[in-house]
């Protein structure tokens, strides 16, 4: 395709909505320009299948371990298998992990213990991290700010991220505390919507190299798809707003967040991330 390229870093592309078109899915993506994509997993299982779909697809690539929904599955032999899965080469990072509040789905202790462990898998593989948080960014951050405070053992330079917020839901002064940790923000497509919270407050003021797209598809259509599944053939139409926004061409969005996933997800180097 002509035109700018685009990386989705962060598509549930096994979940079950996909099961019935899951390859024009992907198809439609590269023919919108989406060149590669991040399958991010929720528990074990999907873990396991977002490796498969990796192995499948050149243009895409797993990020493996447990959601906070899923943490009561969890327990050391679990996370020692996703530790082990970690190795893989098509696998870019830990997540997606974190901390929910707002379902609740998971004690918060459970999920609290979950999370550490898997930044400690982080630590030790030298993989970033895809985060999530929902009503819960204050212990989200101090957990992460605990785990990572001094660590040379994660990153040995200093210059590369240790991870990204994905969808990230906090307001400036947070988004600014994250910044200063060492980590990326992502935004799917809430900055479409006409009540995005602080989505367009901090999408505006972050500087455009510390961004990244994402569709968090099948969920977060943008519009003027609201209401129907996503799926990353949308992240153009995030892109656009991105660089209304910026007050940026397109191509400085696509050249700019395609560079901040080459340099988080480390094996993105390994392959050109297109379909052959």
């Amino acid at each position: 395709m002509d035109g700018p390229q685009f990386v989705d870093s962060h598509a549930h592309l096994t979940a079950k909505e996909f099961d019935g078109d899951r390859e024009a899915v992907i198809a439609r993506a590269l023919d919108a320009g989406v060149a590669r994509i991040v399958n991010p997993a929720v528990d074990l299982e999907d873990s396991r299948r977002a490796i498969e779909l990796a192995e499948k697809h050149m243009c895409v690539y797993a990020a493996i371990g447990f959601h906070p929904h899923q943490a009561s599955k969890a327990n050391e032999i679990l996370l020692a298998e996703i530790e082990e899965m970690s190795s893989h080469p098509k696998v870019v990072a830990i997540g997606e992990i974190g901390l929910d509040y707002y379902y609740d789905f998971a004690p918060k202790e459970v999920q609290q213990r979950v999370f550490e462990f898997q930044l400690g898998i982080a630590r030790r593989k030298q993989l970033p991290v895809i985060i999530h948080t929902r009503e819960s960014i204050d212990d989200t951050v101090r957990i992460v700010e605990d785990v990572t405070r001094g660590d040379e053992i994660w990153r040995k330079k200093s210059d590369i991220p240790r991870g990204v917020y994905h969808c990230f839901s906090g307001d400036w002064p947070m988004a600014q505390r994250v910044l200063a940790d060492g980590f990326l923000i992502s935004f799917p497509g809430i900055v479409t919507f006409k009540k995005p919270g602080f989505a367009i407050d901090v999408a505006t003021r972050t500087p455009l190299e510390k961004l990244m797209l994402e569709t968090d598809s099948p969920y977060l259509s943008p519009v003027p798809h609201r209401g129907t599944r996503n799926e990353p053939s949308r992240i153009p139409a995030i892109a656009a707003r991105i660089a209304e926004l910026k007050q940026v061409t397109l191509e400085k969005v696509s050249a700019s967040t395609n560079a901040a996933c080459e340099m988080i997800f480390e094996r993105f180097r390994n392959g050109k991330g297109e379909e052959g």
